[in-house]
């Protein structure tokens, strides 16, 4: 084997490593927190916990990710992007450990921040990896990873209430076995990603200057972008089931529609970043996703007998949008420390506005007594997304 062949093989089996580690990642980025919902009951009679307390509970790792994103880009800094990641994962999985084996009420509080602040550092620092190692390919694998942790999500979710019926641990071990994703990962990850960074602390990676995407109006954009998709997804999987229940739709064919919209997004996801890898200007499918949640929020409004077409519809825009939203983290910056910044500053402000987006959602629900206002409140926040994904999809970079 000449010495070309040699480096070629070297080079396909460190992007090979490298595709695995995002996959690694990607399958603990959401389990650990969407798996609480259906056994929060469980919790809230073992604590004695009101309505309120219970949905601040599901609501916290929301908060943690609009907290502490703007802090992941830093932390990256000071330790090396490959350290971060790992001890992003190490903070998970002692907060899923301690959450769920740790027999006291605060334990699951604390806990639950820790997973939070875990999930808000890898959330954030992924596109940068992505961005750094494979620049070439930044929309195929963004879409991959994102429909490999929604698939994973669904199963999770699916599989929580049967664990938890299953073992005298109920809840406890239902929850905690989450643990074991993230356990891989870090054991995996734990040569290469330390080597890595080791020979970046001796010099390999050098301190990259960049023009701050607060500064920069395209930064506002993807941002803008990046919350108005995210309160598009969240208030429809909150508040579909309630929505479809007034409608007079059954529960068990209201809960087939989430499954079916959860994996409607897996496809889309994985349809979106084959279509981005082959165009320099992303207006034209950022548009056509807008425009697909905004007839999922209008259709739902004006038309609620068709749920199944708008559901379908919202599913194919929102699975599409996130794909969308975490490529342009990517491919609307020049490195990979401005994608982490660009990434921090749209996810805290995005998931920001996803987590009021439900309260305010429902809000307005209980003072007019009804869906449609809301709905069609939504679906003019729709069409400001439709704006803001031809002016963030623009081939420019921040800087």
């Amino acid at each position: 084997m000449t010495v070309a062949e040699q480096a070629k093989t070297m080079r396909t089996a460190r992007l090979g490593f490298v595709f695995l580690g995002i996959v690694l990642i990607a399958v603990n980025l959401r389990v650990a927190f969407v798996s609480v919902g259906p056994v929060l009951s469980d919790l809230s009679a073992e604590f004695g916990w009101s309505g309120s307390t219970a949905g601040l509970l599901t609501g916290l790792p929301l908060i943690c990710f609009a907290l502490f994103s703007p802090v992941a880009p830093g932390f990256a800094r000071r330790l090396g992007l490959d350290r971060a990641l790992w001890i992003s994962l190490l903070l998970l999985a002692l907060g899923i450990v301690a959450r769920s084996v740790v027999p006291a009420e605060p334990a699951v509080w604390s806990g639950t921040v820790l997973i939070g602040t875990g999930i808000a550092f890898l959330n954030v620092l992924l596109p940068s990896l992505v961005k750094r190692d494979l620049p070439s390919r930044v929309s195929q694998v963004t879409g991959i990873y994102t429909a490999i942790q929604g698939a994973v999500s669904a199963a999770g979710a699916a599989a929580v209430v049967p664990i938890a019926q299953a073992s005298p641990y109920g809840w406890r071990l239902a929850l905690g076995v989450w643990a074991g994703l993230a356990l891989i990962a870090l054991g995996i990850l734990l040569p290469h990603l330390w080597t890595r960074s080791a020979a970046a602390a001796g010099g390999g990676d050098q301190a990259a200057s960049y023009r701050s995407p607060w500064k920069s109006m395209l930064g506002w954009q993807v941002t803008l972008f990046m919350g108005l998709q995210s309160l598009a997804f969240f208030v429809m999987i909150s508040w579909l089931p309630a929505i479809e229940h007034d409608q007079g739709i059954p529960a068990v064919t209201s809960g087939l529609h989430t499954s079916l919209w959860l994996l409607i997004g897996v496809a889309a996801s994985l349809a979106a970043g084959a279509i981005l890898h082959h165009t320099s200007d992303q207006r034209a499918v950022s548009l056509a996703s807008s425009i697909l949640a905004f007839c999922a929020y209008a259709g739902l409004a004006v038309a609620p007998q068709f749920a199944l077409l708008w559901v379908v519809l919202g599913a194919a825009g929102c699975g599409s949008l996130i794909v969308i939203g975490l490529s342009l983290f990517s491919l609307r910056t020049e490195h990979h420390e401005q994608a982490a910044s660009l990434s921090g500053m749209a996810q805290s402000i995005g998931y920001a506005i996803a987590a009021a987006g439900p309260v305010a959602f429902g809000a307005l629900h209980d003072a007019t007594g009804g869906w449609t206002a809301p709905l069609i409140a939504g679906a003019g926040l729709m069409l400001v997304l439709c704006v803001m994904a031809v002016l963030a999809g623009r081939n420019r970079l921040i800087g």
